[in-house]
């Protein structure tokens, strides 16, 4: 056994034991079905990037379009859009997890497809054109889950509707991935930030028949 396969064997040892990432672990394979060609994720990554079966049905939405992930973390939905859009901005201030990103994109052999920029999207909002906007901001950890109703405002690192508001300017067609218990008065309230309003529509994402996050999709023109 050479020195990178033990040093492999040893992390996913410590990600098996430490009680903030072992929950997360065990469904490695659930978040990336190629786990064991070298995925790498931190700890927030374990817990913040999308089940691989939702990130597909998200790309599946956005089929030949340019798309913009603007938090795009480890790289999850990224990759699955790079399978199937036009091509992908994939936007993270974290250049540690943009690293990641890269790595796990080259696993799946889609990172030809994707434009990998480490930078502020609301710094860098007014200089991106896409046609359509994926927004999986940082839900606050998993404590979110806590809380009976997840409003707007617990957003990071900016509220809900001051992030609709820079996004709409950039295109009408946007996804959020939002967590199970998001309040749906106050998401449908999004749509009304843009004249005339957005259409949108939700979607329960379920894994092993359970729901785990909702995914609001908005666009200019009905369903």
């Amino acid at each position: 056994m050479d020195i990178e396969e033990q040093s492999r064997l040893k992390k996913e040892e410590e990600n098996a034991t430490n009680p903030k990432i072992s929950r997360y672990w065990i469904q490695r394979y659930d978040l990336f079905s190629m786990y064991d060609d070298g995925i790498q994720l931190d700890e927030e990554g374990w817990f913040s990037v999308t089940h691989e079966e939702i990130a597909i049905k998200h790309a599946e939405r956005c089929r030949g379009k340019v798309v913009i992930d603007c938090f795009s973390g480890v790289g999850g939905n990224t990759i699955q859009f790079a399978k199937v859009s036009s091509s992908v901005i994939a936007i993270d201030i974290n250049p540690e997890r943009v690293k990641m990103a890269m790595n796990n994109a080259k696993v799946y052999g889609v990172a030809n497809n994707v434009d990998f920029i480490v930078g502020d999207f609301f710094q860098l909002a007014p200089s991106l054109k896409g046609d359509v906007l994926f927004l999986s901001p940082p839900w606050g950890g998993p404590n979110y889950c806590k809380v009976d109703s997840f409003k707007m405002g617990m957003l990071q690192p900016r509220d809900g509707y001051s992030l609709f508001k820079i996004v709409q300017s950039i295109t009408p067609n946007i996804i959020m991935y939002l967590p199970k218990n998001v309040d749906l008065a106050q998401l449908e309230e999004l749509t009304f930030l843009s004249s005339p309003p957005l259409t949108f529509e939700i979607e329960e994402n379920c894994i092993g028949g359970k729901i785990i996050a909702i995914t609001a999709y908005f666009s200019r023109n009905a369903a």
